[in-house]
C-alpha cells in the first residue's frame, strides 16, 4: 500500500513557542593556600602577656625544684643532698643553738623552704608588676 499525498496536505506543523532564555552562572572559587609562604611572618601569639607567663613559670619551676630538694633533705636525710643543699640552708643554721645529739628535726631546711617560697612569690609579683599584668595565673 502506497499512499501519495498531494501538495495541499502538509505533514509538518510549525508551532510557535516562546523563546526561553537560558542563563548560565559561572562561579569562581579561589582556594586559600594551606601553607604560609616562606616570606611572610605570622604572629601566632595572641596574648600580649605570654612572655610574662613564660618567665613566671620558669621562675616558679626553678624555685620549686630547690624546695623539693630541701624537702627530700628534710625527710629522707640523704647524705648526697646535704652537700648540694648546704648553701641554701647555711644562712639559717645559726638561729637556734645546736645540741650534741644527732639531728632529728632539720629546722634550718624547713626555714629555707619557706624563705625560697617567699622569694619566688616576690620575684613573680615583681615581674608581673613591671609588665603591668596583674591577672595572669
Amino acid at each position: 500500500m502506497s499512499t501519495t499525498h498531494g501538495p495541499e496536505i502538509n505533514e509538518t506543523e510549525v508551532i510557535d513557542r516562546p523563546a526561553v532564555e537560558r542563563v548560565e552562572r559561572v562561579e569562581r572559587v579561589t582556594e586559600t593556600p594551606a601553607y604560609v609562604a616562606p616570606g611572610r611572618q605570622v604572629n601566632v601569639t595572641t596574648n600580649p602577656y605570654a612572655p610574662v607567663w613564660t618567665v613566671t613559670r620558669v621562675i616558679t619551676l626553678f624555685f620549686t625544684v630547690l624546695e623539693v630538694l630541701l624537702l627530700i633533705r628534710f625527710t629522707l636525710k640523704v647524705a648526697a643532698l646535704y652537700g648540694i643543699t648546704e648553701p641554701l640552708v647555711r644562712p639559717f643554721q645559726g638561729i637556734w643553738p645546736q645540741t650534741d645529739t644527732p639531728v632529728v628535726f632539720d629546722l634550718p631546711a624547713l626555714l629555707a623552704i619557706v624563705f625560697l617560697f617567699l622569694v619566688a612569690a616576690l620575684i613573680v609579683a615583681l615581674v608581673r608588676a613591671i609588665s603591668g599584668n596583674r591577672t595572669a595565673a
